[in-house]
């Protein structure tokens, strides 16, 4: 039987092409709102750890976890912000950036607006 699993680097795209660029973007920004701290309007590492399963991270060590976070805080504080998360979620997908320039610029207009 073949391995029907899709990576997020597919997955995005495809959602991407589905969506459209403000699409994309509502769907990234309920992500974030399932992940984020709701006291503090931000993803933690004790909101990621908290919500692990809901998005099959169960098996994540406590360092990958913090890796996670860590890979996107741009600015340090030691929290992704929802930009620092679509930023990261765009980031971690390269087949997005493929696309039609036209198309990122879109989608970073939607998010940056």
């Amino acid at each position: 039987m073949a391995n029907s699993s899709i990576s997020f680097e597919d997955f995005l795209p495809s959602m991407a092409e589905q969506l459209g660029p403000e699409g994309l973007m509502k769907e990234l920004c309920k992500g974030f709102n399932l992940l984020m701290d709701p006291r503090k309007g931000v993803i933690t590492f004790d909101s990621i750890k908290e919500n692990a399963r809901a998005f099959g991270l169960e098996g994540l060590s406590d360092d990958e976890l913090i890796g996670m976070v860590k890979e996107g805080d741009l600015d340090g504080d030691g929290t992704l912000d929802m930009n620092e998360f679509c930023t990261l979620m765009i980031r971690l997908s390269p087949e997005l950036l493929k696309g039609p320039q036209a198309a990122i610029d879109a989608v970073l207009n939607c998010f940056c607006n």
